[in-house]
């Protein structure tokens, strides 16, 4: 087996770096002030770049005393002093570069073909310097948007965004978004957002852009504004308007906020909408799927199962067409707001349709119900403990999990009682006068003698102690 001496190779051609009197090339790096000249040998620099192996051989180049005279204004000499240690030695030390540098370097490797440090820089930028990539996703995707080898980079900023895009679009630097990069972000499907935020703020980014200078204090009222602002503002945003899902859009909210820019929505579109909210028409677009961020259940197990149980479709099968996604919105959690039935009873209050997640002790179990009309504190006083309310609904249930990676083995029980789907008393939440009940930190699962619920989660009746519990409702 040959034997390997990397370590005395790279610190022989560092000193040909430094100290050789041999060279035959001088790379003149920046402009003006920032310019710096290196010097280097031609033929290592073929050897590790088949960009300098094309370039030095090209119409490029000039020569002056049989010496290779190459100019990179593009690149600074920080950037480009990293890169021919790289080429010379195979070494890179990033620990001490600012974020700036170290994506200048990204771009410069992608343009000198240097395929080895792109995707060192690249993996360096999403795993050490994520942080930082956080703070600058208008600057990092505005310079690699369109660098085709960048995708994975792309792709982090993209899903980070989208996982929690409030900061991002409510930032100054938002204003400055690549419009190509805004309509691949606007594209998603799985944008955590209310769609009147898009709304809202992709209408502030339409006016930053147009050259009327809707923007400044003079014309930030609408009201004075007249057909030719509106014709700016609608080319501005004419390609990004059919990606709004305005069916996720409240009738208050798109009262007040939408139907004031009429005049910039195409009237396909409009008719769309219309369509939709007064004669129940599926829209081409369907909502953005909101997922729930759960310390209980895994993701796949929402989306789609428990969201099919909701429409009463077969858990097994997935959707189709334009079937409504259903999006969520947590309003409880135990860790952040406690255990008792006043804590939930006080954060999950009102006629709203919700879904409660249940993690308890001694089993992997989880155990939840959904109500199309809320929990509690639909009336309930808290003063009278003989104050005791049923209420209907067709479309709640219950279900368990056998554990909170569970895909197969879930158990779903249906209200058979319609009139008895919840009753509201002194717990936290009762499914049916006992199928479900949250009593401070007890769980009691199938004391149902008046059988208001299916009997479908083969166990017998049972008490728990409460590990963890979440609510959410749902946000359309």
């Amino acid at each position: 087996m040959a034997s390997i001496f990397h370590l005395g190779l790279s610190k022989d051609f560092s000193l040909i770096l430094d100290d050789a009197d041999d060279y035959n090339v001088i790379i003149q790096v920046g402009e003006n002030q920032n310019m710096k000249e290196f010097r280097a040998h031609s033929v290592i620099l073929r050897a590790r770049s088949s960009y300098f192996k094309g370039a030095l051989s090209s119409n490029w180049v000039t020569k002056k005393d049989n010496m290779i005279i190459f100019s990179k204004p593009n690149l600074t000499p920080t950037i480009f002093d990293m890169i021919l240690r790289y080429i010379y030695t195979g070494e890179l030390d990033l620990t001490k570069q600012s974020g700036e540098n170290i994506l200048g370097l990204l771009v410069a490797s992608d343009e000198l073909l240097l395929e080895e440090l792109f995707e060192h820089v690249q993996d360096y930028l999403i795993k050490k310097q994520n942080i930082w990539v956080r703070q600058n996703f208008v600057l990092v995707l505005n310079t690699v948007f369109r660098l085709v080898s960048c995708k994975n980079l792309q792709d982090y900023c993209f899903e980070s965004i989208c996982e929690d895009p409030l900061p991002f679009i409510t930032s100054k630097s938002f204003l400055s978004l690549d419009k190509d990069s805004l309509f691949n972000l606007l594209e998603s499907d799985n944008l955590q957002i209310e769609e009147v935020k898009v709304w809202d703020y992709l209408i502030k980014w339409g006016i930053e852009q147009t050259s009327a200078g809707l923007g400044s204090s003079s014309n930030s009222d609408r009201t004075n504004w007249d057909n030719d602002n509106y014709d700016s503002l609608k080319q501005i945003l004419n390609q990004f308007i059919p990606l709004i899902r305005f069916v996720g859009i409240s009738h208050k909210d798109l009262f007040n906020k939408v139907y004031p820019y009429k005049a910039i929505i195409p009237s396909h579109i409009f008719k769309e909408i219309e369509e939709f909210y007064y004669n129940s028409i599926s829209p081409s677009l369907p909502i953005r799927i909101r997922k729930i961020k759960s310390n209980i259940i895994n993701l796949e197990l929402v989306n789609p199962i428990i969201e099919n149980w909701i429409v009463k479709k077969n858990s097994k099968n997935p959707r189709t067409g334009n079937d409504l996604l259903y999006r969520f919105k947590p309003i409880y959690r135990s860790i952040r707001d406690g255990i008792s039935d006043y804590s939930f009873r006080n954060k999950c209050n009102g006629r709203v349709a919700s879904l409660v997640l249940v993690k308890v002790e001694n089993t992997s179990k989880i155990f939840g119900g959904y109500s199309s009309i809320g929990f509690s504190s639909l009336g309930y006083n808290f003063n009278n403990v003989h104050s005791l309310k049923f209420y209907d609904s067709s479309d709640n249930f219950i279900f368990s999990f056998e554990d909170s990676e569970d895909t197969q083995n879930m158990k779903i029980s249906r209200v058979v009682n319609k009139s008895r789907a919840i009753l509201d008393c002194y717990s936290g939440f009762n499914f049916g006068q006992g199928s479900l009940v949250m009593d401070n930190e007890k769980l009691f699962v199938n004391y149902n003698a008046c059988q208001n619920y299916e009997n479908n989660l083969n166990i017998e009746a049972a008490t728990y102690t409460i590990k963890e519990i979440e609510t959410f409702i749902e946000d359309r």
